[in-house]
């Protein structure tokens, strides 16, 4: 469904980055409300939208915004929603309703510092809203985790295509550093919209000459919704057999491993270079999906591994997840919250005191 890359580079903004790739994505309705640090995002789409015949709706909170994605996803249409944490949580019940009725949307967190309403600084604290679903009831969503503008463009086509392959929510969980900075971009070419919509025999078009489709989360006869959550189950665990992504960094023969979600992991890497140039086997391990955590592609590179770092923006959320696939390791953490950035001379005095 994705065409090629344009071999032409444009300076942009992540969010704006992010609003461009979903358009040639195919994404054809967007409903938001404004918050910093993603209203760059937001305004992007208020321009383009009607630029490719879509529709744009400023709506009048988060709750209708979602709401309204939960809408135009019923109709086959590639529907989308971007939000800052504070936002986020403000959609989960609608989150909730979506994934309880099979349907995909891209939704994009430029997350920030926290709890409450917190600060518009660059934060992780996001992780466990997204990766454990966030809402109410036993559904999960998939979460991808990009650290350059470049990645965060091709996770917005890969994320709209893996909602409508497994019928899923799928969020790009970012943060408000990647969303500001501005980086050099390759977009790929836009995609045949009508081709996004064939074959979806699900969706509500009009029942005159065939019969009707019903779209809902409420089963009230006894049995009912235990047999449509055991559905929801099987699909996670394909998901989960299927969907993993991680990148790796210098781990062929690293003795030490530091690991890194999003624009962190970039401050890590630079920090295992460094270490590297003192003669230290480091290296990195980043999970691209966030949900389904990577944890095969985290085991297969571990054999020689003697301790681990785990580096993040909060104070311990992904750090779970490192010890649940290397129960054997010792793991060690370096964090910071409130929008506080572990800096490369952290990782690498952290690193000195763990070797």
């Amino acid at each position: 469904m994705r065409n090629k890359k344009n071999t032409h580079r444009v300076l942009i903004t992540g969010n704006e980055a992010m609003g461009e790739a979903s358009v040639r994505a195919g994404c054809r309705f967007y409903a938001g409300y404004p918050i910093t640090p993603q209203n760059e995002l937001i305004g992007y789409m208020s321009k383009r939208m009607p630029q490719v015949g879509g529709v744009f709706i400023q709506a009048e909170s988060e709750l209708a915004a979602i709401n309204m994605v939960f809408g135009a996803s019923c109709t086959g249409a590639r529907s989308m929603t971007s939000s800052s944490s504070p936002g986020i949580s403000l959609k989960q019940e609608g989150i909730s309703y979506l994934a309880a009725c099979q349907l995909p949307c891209l939704i994009i967190n430029v997350s920030r510092g926290g709890p409450g309403l917190g600060n518009i600084a660059s934060s992780q604290s996001d992780y466990f809203q997204s990766t454990r679903g966030g809402g109410h009831g036993d559904y999960r969503i998939i979460v991808l985790s990009p650290f350059s503008v470049q990645e965060a463009v091709d996770l917005v086509f890969l994320g709209f295509d893996l909602a409508d392959k497994y019928r899923i929510p799928c969020m790009i969980l970012t943060e408000a550093i990647l969303g500001q900075m501005m980086e050099p971009v390759s977009f790929p070419d836009f995609i045949d919209v009508k081709s996004v919509s064939r074959n979806k025999d699900w969706i509500l078009d009009g029942a005159k000459s065939r019969k009707k489709r019903i779209i809902c989360s409420l089963f009230l006869e006894e049995g009912v919704l235990e047999r449509h959550n055991l559905v929801l189950q099987q699909k996670y665990k394909e998901i989960s057999n299927a969907e993993s992504r991680a990148y790796t960094y210098k781990t062929e023969d690293a003795n030490y491993l530091i690991t890194g979600f999003g624009i962190q992991a970039r401050i890590c890497r630079e920090a295992v270079d460094i270490l590297r140039d003192r003669g230290i086997k480091v290296g990195l391990f980043r999970p691209i999906t966030l949900w389904p955590f990577p944890y095969q592609e985290l085991q297969k590179i571990s054999s020689n591994i003697k301790r681990v770092l785990v580096v993040e923006q909060n104070y311990g959320q992904m750090l779970e997840d490192i010890k649940l696939g290397l129960p054997h390791k010792e793991v060690y953490f370096l964090g910071r919250g409130g929008g506080g950035v572990p800096t490369v001379l952290e990782i690498i005095e952290k690193m000195d005191k763990i070797i």
